[in-house]
């Protein structure tokens, strides 16, 4: 009998603690959802860009580039006409791929040659591909590059039906799975396309209009643009914007009838002075949104032709770029302003550091 105790006891013993056991490795495991939960979240905020509304210059970095810039956790990302730039947090040039005889760089070199402000997102880098040539844009496509490799992934086509002549930027808005583009030529409409679907899905008119956009960028439901609205020449400064752009509504595509323009302000007239029309696919609506001034970039050191912006989302400071030391003519270095000492335009991002 006493042995028989014994042993029973002995098994509740084991029993007991093997239930504390699974119990500890139970609160172990929830402890451990709820760290990596946490650092997700921390991760997910400290990769999330916001917006501020007032900014202070923190410093000054030249880069390769003239046209846009992108950030994300690891790099910053700086286009040119003809080429991508990869640097570190650090601004070490780390990667470039360049258009050279035996790298088109472009999918179709042969039609396009122009990359204008970009945006990175899900590791992948967004581009305005076109031929541009003295403030005319032909071509347009949405070249999509590995951020990691810089080698194009794919193109998601332009619908000439939405009105859009020539593209200056690009922004996603990682909020609603839209991807903006901007025109530089006719900067009174901004347009979107769906990531999901990759087809046209509407455009916002702009009140008033930022003349000769040169890039966008969207975050907390907020577009930036970057308006060319200064002069180079008499040294007056180029200018930021703001919309609120949220709940943007689908209008698509429809089929209809429309005038047939000549360019964006004219239409064309037949040989008794009427307005020839087409009928086919136009753009299904439009809605619209008031901008405002936010800020004057009167700290350039020098006023030229101001690029793509961007948000770092590590420190949410505040990137812009702008190229000084030559004369811009409808949108091209046309040599530098010799008799100030310049021989070579210079691109420069601009760091501005979130104060509020």
């Amino acid at each position: 009998m006493a042995i028989m105790a014994i042993t029973r006891f002995s098994s509740w013993l084991s029993l007991t603690s093997n239930i504390s056991l699974t119990l500890k490795t139970i609160t172990i495991m929830k402890k451990g959802m709820i760290l990596l939960a946490a650092l997700a979240l921390c991760a997910s905020v400290a990769s999330a860009q916001h917006l501020g509304t007032q900014y202070r210059l923190k410093k000054v970095v030249q880069v390769e580039g003239r046209q846009g810039i992108a950030a994300d956790k690891d790099y910053f990302y700086v286009s040119d006409t003809r080429g991508l730039y990869k640097y570190d947090h650090n601004w070490n040039l780390v990667q470039k791929r360049v258009q050279t005889k035996d790298d088109g760089l472009f999918p179709h070199p042969e039609l396009a040659n122009h990359f204008g402000d970009i945006d990175v997102y899900d590791g992948k880098i967004y581009t305005g591909n076109e031929h541009f040539n003295l403030g005319r844009g032909e071509n347009i496509a949405i070249s999509v590059y590995d951020a990691k490799t810089l080698k194009w992934i794919e193109d998601i086509p332009w619908s000439p039906e939405s009105g859009q002549v020539e593209c200056s930027g690009v922004a996603v808005d990682r909020e609603s799975g839209l991807i903006w583009l901007s025109d530089w030529v006719d900067s009174r409409y901004v347009y979107a396309y769906s990531l999901a679907t990759k087809k046209y899905y509407t455009k916002m008119q702009c009140r008033p209009e930022p003349y000769w956009c040169q890039g966008i960028y969207i975050a907390d439901g907020k577009m930036l643009f970057s308006a060319d609205d200064g002069e180079s020449t008499y040294n007056i400064p180029d200018n930021l914007y703001i919309a609120d752009i949220a709940g943007a509504p689908y209008y698509g595509l429809k089929q209809g009838t429309e005038p047939v323009k000549a360019d964006p302000w004219n239409v064309k007239t037949d040989e008794n002075g009427k307005v020839v029309k087409r009928t086919g696919l136009i753009a299904g609506g439009a809605f619209a949104r008031p901008l405002t001034l936010f800020r004057e970039m009167r700290d350039f050191r020098r006023c030229g032709e101001i690029e793509g912006l961007t948000v770092d989302p590590l420190t949410d400071d505040l990137l812009v770029l702008n190229n000084r030391g030559t004369q811009i003519i409808l949108g091209m270095s046309q040599g530098p302003f010799s008799d100030e000492g310049y021989t070579k335009e210079i691109h420069e991002v601009y760091v501005y550091e979130k104060i509020k």
